[in-house]
């Protein structure tokens, strides 16, 4: 735009005859220089300066022209690099709290992210430059080299790149962006496999910074968790070789004492579900052994299991502080022991875990469907009276119920009764709205008085209600799951990290600035699966792009903060703090086994692909066969 004009001008003269005539031709040039030259300075700055105003402003008005490209290239840049902030509480004018709006889709950008979290004792690199594992050449299954993009989001050589193409062909573009998803979950795979492989193979867990492992059990226990996950990312060089472990070095015979719930879900649910999806009989084998072995825990006075087994001396026995089990672990086997039971033709295994079902399913001490977190092993009554969660200790007891009952063709009524009491009591004691969003939340009941705490394990909810809903329980419970799939996402989207504290205490206060508190005990991430497990079922159930959305975003943010550039991730101890998250030197192995696994069935749109009509997952995300009819 030009400046408006000024009072003051700049007089030009004209060159003249001696009879006061305009002059022409090349003395009138001539004529013209010499004045040009007898101008001040001043004079033929200011004509020049206008001149070149004039100039400018054509190029900016005339349309399509390289400022309107540059402003173009510009604006796509700006909105790329809005992506990769935090979402946070926005207050739009009137003083009005919105929900942040999930990150806008960007199909085909490409973006370079944070590095990696690296040990402590390497020196920092700039954030803003590649390295490592981000900008390496990979191969995809095909065989076709591509080009990680960001911490292993893949662009592929023959994506289509010009606007104008994907403007026309939106199915091809959305293929891409689901494709270019599903590389980012099987590189994120290869590079955790990368440092197990390295520094723990044939251990329990990868401890990535100081390049070592932990050992829980002693049974290799990230590699088992691991099988099915890489079947079902067609990782088949991965999964050869932990295959060739399995059948060499996995052995149940030796004196080792391990956890019920925790080896039945992991181990036992990782090698039925292996057997199931491959169909060999080495996995079924395996798991045979590590059943019976199991067994002797249910060998108590009220056949309430112990919670802890020798497998290879047979003896079991309470946790050495009490007599108590946890309620969720003795009510979260079943699913197993059962399909055991079907697979083997020996009742034993489902007789010992449903009398575990009938004993829970008539005790007194319920509040409207909720139970109390401990059962005592040798009374077999519940303990511990009037404390009710839906997070540790409890959670998996409700998606259990759910499971079994669907498991074994709906038949067992009696399961299915205590799930719809449970929801009952869920939403008459235990859901409230917080401050100022109004985020439907599950809290806890202590005695009568709620609490506004919710644990991250919580969100298995919504999935687990969008399950009955699919299979024929009232409408009402998908309504709720999607009210708390919103608040479990919000979990994430409020923290500077973009991570999932442990456990958060909802603002119920009018006035409120922010719905979410975390306390300084509580701000660690553990890579845990639940809220993408639940994003899973609720995109499979309602196809709303939105959970894909939040999904992709929660996976970029562990990319961002956890991810070790040695191989591995880690979990890390402070999700308020992006500038020092502070790494805890430990990869769950349920990070492979079930978040990774949960995230690539989320991005992919196959339905086959471990068809919810065919297979139930257990709570450590292994697919077990529904009984085709009523067993």
């Amino acid at each position: 735009m030009i400046a408006p004009a000024r009072k003051d001008f700049v007089a030009v003269p004209v060159a003249v005859d001696e009879r006061g005539a305009y002059t022409n031709g090349k003395r009138r040039k001539q004529s013209y220089w010499r004045k040009w030259k007898q101008l001040s300075s001043l004079q033929r700055s200011l004509i020049l300066f206008v001149l070149v105003l004039l100039l400018i402003s054509g190029i900016i008005a005339y349309p399509g022209g390289p400022l309107t490209h540059w402003r173009a290239k510009s604006d796509t840049v700006e909105r790329g690099n809005d992506d990769g902030l935090q979402a946070h509480i926005e207050m739009k004018s009137g003083g009005k709290a919105v929900l942040p709006e999930p990150p806008s889709e960007r199909k085909g950008s490409r973006k370079r992210g944070p590095p990696a979290l690296q040990n402590r004792s390497q020196n920092k690199r700039n954030g803003s430059e590649p390295h490592g594992e981000e900008m390496k050449k990979v191969v995809d299954r095909d065989g076709n080299k591509s080009r990680t993009s960001w911490h292993g989001s893949v662009i592929k050589k023959n994506e289509v790149t010009n606007a104008k193409k994907k403007e026309t062909q939106p199915e091809s573009e959305d293929s891409s962006v689901v494709e270019s998803r599903l590389e980012a979950v099987r590189e994120a795979f290869r590079h955790a496999w990368k440092g197990y492989k390295e520094f723990a193979w044939g251990h329990d867990e990868l401890k990535p910074i100081s390049k070592s492992y932990t050992e829980w059990f002693g049974l290799g226990l990230t590699l088992i968790d691991a099988l099915d996950t890489m079947w079902i990312l067609g990782l088949k060089k991965e999964f050869e070789e932990a295959r060739q472990w399995v059948a060499t070095h996995l052995s149940f015979g030796k004196s080792i004492e391990v956890n019920l719930f925790e080896s039945t879900i992991r181990i036992m649910g990782g090698l039925l579900s292996t057997y199931h999806l491959t169909g060999d009989s080495l996995f079924l084998e395996k798991a045979k052994d590590i059943g019976s072995r199991l067994m002797p825990a249910f060998s108590t006075p009220s056949k309430i299991p112990y919670s802890d087994v020798n497998i290879g001396t047979g003896v079991a026995h309470p946790p050495h502080w009490t007599s108590d089990s946890t309620v969720a672990e003795v009510t979260t086997i079943q699913l197993e022991f059962r399909e055991l039971s079907r697979l083997t033709g020996d009742p034993k295994y489902q007789d010992a875990v449903m009398q575990v079902m009938k004993q829970v399913h008539k005790l007194e001490g319920k509040h409207d469907g909720l139970v109390p977190m401990f059962i005592n092993t040798n009374s077999g009554q519940f303990t511990h009276l009037g404390v009710y969660t839906l997070g540790a200790r409890a959670d998996s007891y409700y998606e259990y119920l759910l499971k079994q009952w669907i498991q074994g063709g709906k038949t067992e009524t009696e399961l299915l009764e205590d799930y719809m009491q449970a929801v009952e009591g869920i939403k008459k004691n235990l859901l409230k709205k917080s401050s100022p969003l109004g985020l439907t939340f599950v809290g806890e009941l202590s005695h009568g008085r709620f609490s506004p705490k919710m644990d991250h394990l919580v969100c298995f909810l919504p999935g687990t209600l969008a399950l009955g809903v699919h299979n024929g329980l009232p409408v009402e419970h998908m309504e709720l799951a999607q009210q708390l799939m919103e608040t479990c996402y919000q979990m994430y989207a409020q923290m500077e990290t973009g991570l999932s504290p442990e456990i958060v205490h909802f603002n119920m206060q009018a006035g409120s600035v922010q719905d979410v508190d975390v306390k300084p005990a509580d701000r660690h991430n553990l890579l845990r699966p639940e809220t993408v497990e639940s994003l899973f079922y609720l995109y499979r159930f309602t196809k709303d792009k939105k959970y894909q959305t939040w999904g992709w975003e929660i996976f970029q943010n562990f990319n961002k903060y956890t991810r070790v550039d040695t191989g591995g991730y880690t979990s890390i101890n402070n999700v308020r703090d992006p500038k020092s998250p502070s790494p805890r030197d430990k990869m769950e192995s349920f990070f492979l086994g079930e978040t990774l696994k949960y995230f690539y069935l989320l991005f992919s749109d196959n339905l086959d692909l471990i068809s919810l009509d065919t297979y139930l997952f257990n709570t450590e995300a292994h697919p077990l066969p529904i009984w085709p009819k009523a067993q």
